[in-house]
């Protein structure tokens, strides 16, 4: 066991990047490239006989720390079978290049880790 405690002590996991989270809410250019790369990717799983509706501005937006942020959102959704829904949803997503902003607005460069409050996605 202290072994494990001298690891855990260690700098082995910490990994070095510009961005560094934090508890409060923020919004960067990252954070609205984030919310952007959400919406995107919800709509790209609607149905054809689903349209959506993105307000301009996340609710609210975290960095979690290495480029890894948390998006909460409304969106408005509306079947042709039925009328318009507020839902809001909570967006986990990943910038993979990390300290290297040039590739930030090609979606491949980001990846989806989760999305809760959108049950029907």
């Amino acid at each position: 066991m202290p072994f494990v405690y001298k690891v855990i002590q260690s700098d082995l996991f910490l990994i070095d990047s510009k961005d560094q989270g934090g508890q409060s809410p923020i919004s960067t250019p990252l954070t609205n490239l984030a919310f952007t790369h959400c919406n995107n990717y919800i709509k790209s799983k609607l149905g054809p006989d689903t349209s959506a509706n993105f307000p301009e501005k996340p609710l609210n937006a975290w960095s979690l720390g290495n480029y890894q942020f948390v998006i909460n959102a409304e969106i408005d959704i509306t079947r042709t079978t039925a009328n318009t829904v507020t839902k809001k949803y909570v967006c986990r997503i990943n910038y993979k290049n990390g300290d290297n902003n040039e590739g930030s607005l090609d979606f491949t460069n980001w990846s989806i880790e989760g999305l809760s409050g959108l049950d029907f996605i």
